[in-house]
């Protein structure tokens, strides 16, 4: 079976464990994660479905991943939804209830919404990187990855003067190679002319897949998205007939803030063992043999 394949299989598929066994025993074996103990099956899975269970690819983005965590403890070690519950009140971020033609989670972002005074570009950051671990733990999301909508009304210098070269190396790290989530589109509405510097700086970073999956729809957007998604899909806002923009940012907050606590133990333990379901695997690397987590 090829990688797709394999992807849409349950997660309890006899067919994947052999690329589980194979990633795990590749895991335990890197020097980086000396300290790690173990890996649930559904962490491992996830980066398998993101690189079509390449194992080698997954390695290397399981490793990115880890490292992008590490080098990164003032975005990714406070994953607290009510630590940022005036942003997300603003109706700044929300996750559409329905799925796009493709099957891809649809995602939108209203930058105007963000005040820089009262919010770091950490602190927003953190706000993408809450709802990546989130979707990420979706079956259908790692098969059929993201699309995100970037409302760009209302970006002033403010915003510019946060985003240094260091915050969009990690941006584009995230969006790239450093996460189990599969980005198959970025889109831009309502940019103005002096946020493109900003946008150039992100996309040095950005490999040329990506690149190109970039779109720009200036203040016409309401007629270029629909190329892009149905109109069952997008907000009235936006040129469609689905749930209002603020209807669904406030339901999107209300699920984040009930994974506070599942937020919270990623944030402790990235690798999922202590939140895998009953039943779920694990290997030891002290003990060496297969285990059952009852977490």
């Amino acid at each position: 079976m090829n990688g797709p394949q394999l992807s849409d299989l349950p997660d309890d598929s006899e067919q994947l464990r052999p690329h589980v066994r194979r990633l795990r025993r590749r895991v335990l074996q890197a020097a980086e994660l000396s300290a790690v103990r173990s890996f649930s099956d559904g962490f491992l899975i996830k980066f398998l479905r993101a690189r079509d269970f390449d194992v080698a690819l997954s390695l290397k983005l399981l490793l990115n991943y880890l490292q992008w965590r590490r080098e990164c403890p003032e975005i990714s070690s406070c994953l607290s939804p009510s630590s940022v519950l005036g942003l997300l009140s603003t109706s700044y971020h929300g996750v559409l209830p329905q799925r796009d033609h493709t099957g891809s989670r649809v995602l939108i972002y209203r930058i105007g919404q963000w005040n820089p005074k009262d919010w770091s570009a950490f602190q927003v950051f953190r706000v993408s990187l809450m709802t990546s671990e989130i979707i990420s733990m979706e079956t259908e999301t790692q098969r059929r990855g993201l699309k995100a909508i970037f409302d760009l009304q209302g970006w002033c210098l403010g915003h510019a003067m946060q985003i240094n070269p260091s915050l969009a190396r990690k941006i584009s790290s995230v969006l790239s190679d450093s996460f189990p989530l599969k980005v198959r589109g970025i889109h831009l509405v309502n940019e103005p002319m002096f946020f493109r510097p900003v946008f150039a700086m992100i996309r040095r970073f950005l490999p040329d897949k990506i690149k190109h999956r970039v779109h720009m729809h200036g203040s016409a957007f309401h007629h270029t998205l629909s190329d892009f998604f149905s109109p069952h899909v997008l907000p009235p806002e936006y040129g469609g007939e689905g749930l209002g923009i603020e209807e669904a940012c406030r339901d999107w907050t209300n699920q984040l803030l009930e994974s506070e606590d599942l937020l919270k133990q990623i944030a402790a333990h990235p690798t999922g063992d202590i939140s895998t379901s009953p039943g779920d695997s694990v290997i030891s690397e002290e003990a060496g043999t297969e285990q059952v987590s009852e977490g």
